[in-house]
C-alpha cells in the first residue's frame, strides 16, 4: 500500500471517531468542565429529571418585565453579547419560584425586571477574554449560576408609573455601594433593597454579596449549559412534542 494513501487513510479513521465521540459526549473544554452542549445531552438530562428543563421565562410569567442590556451594547462591557431576544431562560424550578416573587409584588402595584438570566458558557468565555478579573465577571474555570440556568440579574419596578425602585446604584455598579451589606445608603434604598431581598430569598433564592440586583436559586445541582437561545427554543419545542 502507498505510504502516502496509508497516512491519509489512518488520519481519515482518526477524525471519524473523534467526530463520533464529540457527537456523544460533552465537548471538553480548557477547565475540564463538563458543559451540556448537544441537544441530546439536554433532553437525557431532563429524562432524568424534569426540574432539569430550561423554560422560557416570559411563559412562566407573562407579565414580567425584560429588558436585556446584553442584546445590546448598552452595558459596563460595550459590547453585544447576545443576538436580539424577546425573553430569556431559566430552570423550570427557578422559573416557578420567581413567579411566586412577581404574584407577591404584584399585590403590593409592584413587579419584577429581568436585566438578565441564562447566560451560554461560551459567553462567560468571552466575557473573560475582555475582562479577565473576577471580581466583575465569573470565572470560567468554575462556571456560573447564570450558565446553569439558575441565577438572574433584576429589580422592581413601580406598575405605576413603569419606573424603578431607587436601589442606591445602577445594575452592573461596582463600588461598595452595589453590596448588599452596604448601609450608608437612604431609608428609602434600604427599604426597596430589602423588599427585593426578603421575597428572594423566602422562595429559595441566595443573595451575592457584592451585587444587589444578583440572585441564584439555591435548591438542588444543574449542568453548565453552553446552548444558545434558538437551541433552547427549539429542545422546548421538541420536549413538546415528545410530551405529546
Amino acid at each position: 500500500m502507498n505510504r502516502h494513501y496509508l497516512i491519509n487513510f489512518c488520519l481519515f479513521i482518526f477524525l471519524v471517531k473523534m467526530s463520533t465521540a464529540c457527537s456523544i459526549d460533552s465537548l471538553p473544554n480548557i477547565y475540564q468542565l463538563k458543559v451540556l452542549n448537544q441537544p441530546t445531552e439536554m433532553t437525557g438530562s431532563i429524562k432524568v429529571s424534569e426540574l432539569n428543563k430550561m423554560v422560557d421565562v416570559k411563559k412562566i410569567i407573562p407579565d414580567i418585565k425584560l429588558e436585556l442590556v446584553y442584546t445590546t451594547s448598552d452595558n459596563f462591557m460595550h459590547t453585544i453579547l447576545y443576538p436580539p431576544t424577546k425573553t430569556t431562560f431559566l430552570r423550570l424550578p427557578a422559573a416557578l419560584a420567581l413567579k411566586k416573587v412577581q404574584d407577591a409584588l404584584k399585590k403590593e402595584n409592584y413587579s419584577l425586571k429581568i436585566w438578565d438570566a441564562y447566560r451560554p458558557y461560551s459567553v462567560t468565555l468571552k466575557m473573560w477574554d475582555l475582562i479577565h478579573d473576577d471580581r466583575y465577571v465569573a470565572n470560567p474555570a468554575k462556571g456560573s449560576g447564570h450558565n446553569r440556568g439558575i441565577a438572574v440579574d433584576l429589580t422592581i419596578v413601580s406598575l405605576k408609573d413603569g419606573k424603578e425602585l431607587n436601589m442606591g446604584t445602577d445594575f452592573d455598579n461596582f463600588t461598595d455601594s452595589a453590596h448588599q451589606n452596604y448601609s450608608q445608603l437612604s431609608d428609602e434604598v434600604l427599604s426597596n433593597r430589602k423588599l427585593l431581598r426578603d421575597l428572594m430569598i423566602e422562595n429559595g433564592f441566595s443573595i451575592f454579596p457584592t451585587e444587589w440586583w444578583h440572585y441564584y436559586y439555591s435548591e438542588g445541582q444543574f449542568d453548565i449549559l453552553d446552548f444558545t437561545f434558538d437551541d433552547l427554543h427549539k429542545i422546548e419545542r421538541s420536549q413538546k412534542r415528545n410530551d405529546h
